[in-house]
């Protein structure tokens, strides 16, 4: 089973990129930032390697961040052994579903523009974004995944997508990452 790595803006991250035959995930994405003994095997397995301070999984990729202590000299051995271990099993159910927000026609015109120009640039750093909302000409977002900590986010946020959304919908004026 070929799993490659890539680096991402976030140096305690890295993007564990997964087979098309061996989804992690059945749809969406889940962001796992401590272990539960509910957790599945597989979630388990790679909290079991020392080092790991989250997870933020989709279909296509696993995104690790690590302890800053932790090395990837170490760690990416031991992640993608799990990674071969159990994802032959099939794709893990999401427990995580996301509460809609009740939407207006800005609402849906910003989140049609995430998930066309946002989402997939993001996904290429190993990250995410979760629409939260907007009120007041604010735009509510959650960076996820790589995201989540990276020193590039607030980079992201303003220069990437606040100037994006700003520009093609004339009510937003500020984006915030809660």
């Amino acid at each position: 089973m070929l799993i490659y790595t890539e680096i991402t803006p976030n140096p305690n991250s890295l993007k564990f990129v997964l087979p098309p035959e061996y989804p992690a995930i059945e749809r969406g994405s889940w962001e796992i930032t401590s272990p539960e003994e509910s957790d599945s095997p597989l979630i388990q397995a790679l909290w079991g390697v020392t080092g790991v301070r989250s997870l933020f999984i989709t279909r296509a990729f696993i995104t690790v961040t690590k302890k800053e202590e932790a090395t990837w000299h170490e760690l990416i051995p031991a992640i993608k052994e799990v990674l071969r271990t159990y994802l032959p099993a099939g794709p893990l159910q999401n427990p995580q579903k996301p509460e809609l927000p009740e939407e207006g026609d800005t609402e849906r015109e910003i989140q049609k523009i995430i998930e066309e120009y946002i989402r997939p640039g993001i996904a290429m750093d190993g990250g995410d974004v979760e629409f939260l909302g907007f009120s007041e000409g604010i735009v509510h977002l959650k960076l996820k995944g790589s995201c989540s900590g990276c020193p590039s986010s607030l980079f992201t946020l303003k220069a990437g997508i606040e100037s994006l959304l700003t520009r093609l919908v004339p009510e937003v004026k500020a984006v915030v990452a809660e």
